[in-house]
């Protein structure tokens, strides 16, 4: 690759990696394995340059690369084991509520197939339309719209999620005093 290419690869890069990066851990549910993602993507990118660039929509292009690799990567999965002479340790939670909640809603996500996943990390995230997630992954805005429809039921209908949501009602009651309710002074 001459040296022009180069540098628009870099460009495109620079200016891509953080919204790539952000899809790929709502893809993955794992900072490393999204890190990961991204990364073998922009290798294949880099490898198919030519193709990309001459493309009408590069960022579809490079998003539907990026959902490819990601189900060829669920396919060859394999089961990492670390073995240490010591015993793991214990679990606690995050010191603040926020990253408690992400961590729900990402584990919920994870539990989606993939095509739902994939389709709610478009719309939402991305803040893609119909349209365009339907290009990026290479089917019909009706799928889309089936696909988000069904993964936002199964959201919807997940334990933890419903917990989730009767804990945030709690805690927002606590913050706020109803006003409607005081007592009478007669």
């Amino acid at each position: 690759m001459n040296d022009l290419l180069e540098q628009q690869f870099r460009d495109f890069m620079v200016s891509r990696w953080p919204r790539l990066l952000r899809t790929a851990y709502a893809l993955t549910g794992n900072h490393h394995d999204a890190e990961e993602l991204a990364q073998g993507t922009l290798a294949r990118v880099y490898i198919k340059w030519d193709r990309v660039q001459r493309s009408d929509h590069m960022d579809n292009y490079v998003w539907q690369m990026m959902f490819h690799h990601n189900t060829d990567r669920l396919r060859r999965r394999r089961v990492r084991e670390w073995f240490t002479n010591r015993p793991p340790e214990s679990a606690t939670g995050d010191a603040t509520l926020r990253f408690e909640d992400r961590r729900v809603i990402l584990d919920a996500l994870t539990r989606l197939p993939i095509r739902q996943r994939a389709a709610i990390a478009l719309c939402f995230l991305d803040d893609m339309s119909h349209e365009q997630a339907a290009e990026v992954l290479g089917t019909r805005p009706s799928t889309i719209r089936s696909q988000v429809t069904r993964g936002l039921a199964k959201l919807r209908g997940d334990a933890t999620l419903t917990g989730l949501i009767g804990r945030s009602v709690d805690t927002d009651r606590r913050r706020e005093p109803d006003t409607l309710e005081r007592p009478d002074p007669t």
